[in-house]
């Protein structure tokens, strides 16, 4: 479970780093993928768990495919 946990969060920050590196702030990319800035905000805090088509949407605001927003390898 707890591993569970942690590849979540290390998920969510993995979001945040590309949402960074794109210049774009939490009501930006909500404008973007139509989320809310307080759900893109737990995502990569790793408080909740995201669908796929969360991610899908997250990915098209970035410009990015899913599977590069999902890549957890190191840097």
């Amino acid at each position: 479970m707890q591993e569970n946990n942690d590849k979540i969060k290390k998920l969510g920050e993995h979001i945040k780093k590309l949402r960074k590196s794109k210049k774009h702030t939490l009501s930006s990319l909500s404008y973007r993928n139509g989320l809310e800035p307080s759900t893109i905000s737990r995502i990569e805090k790793g408080l909740v768990e995201p669908k796929y088509l969360t991610l899908l949407r997250i990915a098209e605001a970035l410009e990015i495919s899913v599977s590069e927003l999902v890549n957890l390898k190191e840097d």
